[in-house]
């Protein structure tokens, strides 16, 4: 059965702070929100609440980080990869700080506080500083994976949070402490790579080709850095046609990570990118604003369609 992403994050905090005694948490004044309150209740000595300071937040996790510990910054993604940039570059990542920054309420998932409080830009930023890896999770259990993971780490570690409870995405553990990216559906017509909880828009876009006698190869790509060329550039190669899937600005993004290197690498195939164009968010239902920008299933199913009827 699915939980919501914050709550199995919160819950494997502190189910992991039995076992990891290095492992301390700092908040923002928004524990009850981000679930980071399981934590604090069990382990009172090893919880930091700063306030409604995420710089601060930052800088007192890098010095936690300098005296041996493992901290884990929870609060709002757009909070924390927009005031929390500076210290985040030049304490956490300069120095190459094993701090993980759990990014919660990512993407549009704050749907009802509307733009000021949407993080769609969050990616690209995290992206962009050397020795950060930025994990953006499909489900409660990939999230529970991401915080395991960036526990092994000796460096920064972005991982992004969903508020919402969103559909299983079938997860090998081995393949995802590779870094790898996750196959949901094997095809010969599209690949479509799908970051984040767009992945069950994209099973279920499939799904839907398949009716009508389109093949498409889903993967789950939760690494954004690291990133898995090797399988999806294979899998393009087989179907010669790629659609990227992602709840965020297509610029600098998940799209813009594979271009990059596609570009470089001079990989030819039919491409679309499915995301947010140069626009904020809005205020309303999750589902809804999903729907609006494209992230949907019959959205994704409709782009194949279209992508395939195009000449190289």
């Amino acid at each position: 059965m699915s939980i919501a992403m914050r709550d199995a994050f919160g819950r494997h905090l502190e189910k992991l702070g039995e076992t990891h005694p290095e492992l301390v948490v700092l908040d923002a004044d928004v524990s009850s929100s981000t679930k980071s309150s399981y934590f604090a209740k069990k382990y009172p000595d090893r919880f930091f609440n700063v306030g409604v300071a995420e710089g601060n937040l930052a800088g007192v996790a890098a010095g936690l980080a300098t005296c041996g510990y493992h901290p884990v910054i929870n609060a709002f993604a757009i909070f924390l990869s927009l005031k929390s940039t500076d210290q985040i570059r030049n304490d956490i990542c300069y120095n190459n700080l094993p701090v993980i920054i759990a990014g919660a309420y990512g993407g549009l998932s704050d749907s009802f506080d509307g733009a000021s409080h949407q993080a769609i830009e969050d990616i690209a930023i995290m992206r962009a500083f050397p020795s950060m890896e930025v994990i953006v999770p499909s489900d409660a259990h990939q999230a529970e994976l991401a915080l395991e993971y960036a526990l092994t780490r000796k460096n920064p570690v972005y991982i992004r949070l969903n508020r919402n409870e969103m559909p299983d995405i079938e997860t090998d553990a081995e393949s995802f402490f590779n870094a790898k990216a996750i196959l949901c559906k094997e095809g010969k017509d599209v690949t479509i790579a799908a970051n984040g909880i767009t992945a069950s828009m994209a099973n279920e876009a499939a799904s839907i080709l398949k009716k009508e006698g389109i093949e498409a190869e889903v993967f789950s790509v939760p690494f954004v850095k690291p990133f898995d060329f090797k399988t999806i550039f294979t899998s393009v190669a087989k179907t010669g046609a790629l659609i990227t899937v992602e709840e965020h600005l297509l610029a600098c993004g998940f799209y813009s990570t594979i271009a990059e290197e596609a570009l470089r690498i001079g990989i030819k195939a039919k491409v679309e990118s499915i995301g947010i164009n140069d626009c904020f968010g809005e205020t309303g239902p999750y589902t809804d604003l999903l729907a609006k920008y494209g992230l949907s299933a019959s959205n994704i199913a409709d782009r194949a369609k279209k992508l395939l009827r195009t000449n190289k």
